[in-house]
């Protein structure tokens, strides 16, 4: 697959992502896949951004390893620690939108324009910032080893995923209240990320696309 699709390969993988853990019950299996998707996500990342420096590969190399490792400990163990999951999962999310944000720059700088190739990279940061809160929400939530939502004992993988992306978007539904100290705080500053991104990042973005002429030639791939 052409380079320039980068990006929408990785909206693609974290929509995937997503779908999975809504659909998919708080099982062993799934976790794995989860963790297995988050790899694949950092990976594509790195290819569609170019990310040649070798600080940022030997990162990968080493949260694709931990990646490996939590299989393995799997096969070894018969089980999968939800908390553990979590965090792991979070780790391998954490690297993928500062990879992609170099990319765009470096994009935006040789191209001197907005191309549905940043736009593919810009909301795939968007929802991966959103994954990245639920996985922090949900290890937060493990490790506590209690009551994590007021009146909701049994919080699942789903639970964590809707209410993060409700409060990166400011819509505030209110029907999943955090109860703890840390749960609050990630809260309040998802929703200050998601409100500042969305008013700046995205704006900025969709108002300065614009299709490419016919004299700029092939994109660049």
């Amino acid at each position: 697959m052409p380079r320039h699709h980068g990006f929408a390969v990785v909206l693609v993988l974290v929509l995937v992502s997503a779908a999975l853990q809504v659909a998919a019950p708080d099982a062993d299996w799934s976790q794995l896949a989860t963790i297995v998707l988050g790899a694949a996500i950092l990976s594509a990342s790195v290819w569609a951004a170019r990310a040649e420096h070798l600080l940022v590969r030997a990162a990968v190399i080493a949260t694709i390893a931990a990646a490996l490792i939590s299989v393995v400990v799997v096969l070894v163990r018969g089980d999968v620690p939800k908390a553990a999951a979590a965090l792991v999962s979070g780790i391998l999310i954490a690297f993928a939108p500062a990879v992609i944000a170099k990319g765009l720059v470096r994009d935006v700088n040789a191209q001197g324009r907005v191309t549905l190739r940043t736009l593919s990279g810009v909301l795939a940061i968007y929802l991966l910032i959103g994954m990245l809160f639920s996985f922090l929400h949900g290890a937060v939530a493990g490790f506590e080893n209690g009551l994590y939502f007021a009146g909701d004992p049994a919080a699942t993988r789903s639970d964590f995923l809707y209410f993060s992306y409700v409060t990166l978007s400011t819509v505030g539904y209110g029907d999943l209240v955090p109860v703890s100290d840390v749960g609050r705080m990630l809260a309040i500053t998802e929703s200050l990320i998601g409100q500042i991104y969305l008013v700046t990042v995205v704006a900025l973005i969709v108002a300065n696309l614009r299709p490419r002429a016919a004299s700029d030639g092939p994109a660049i791939s």
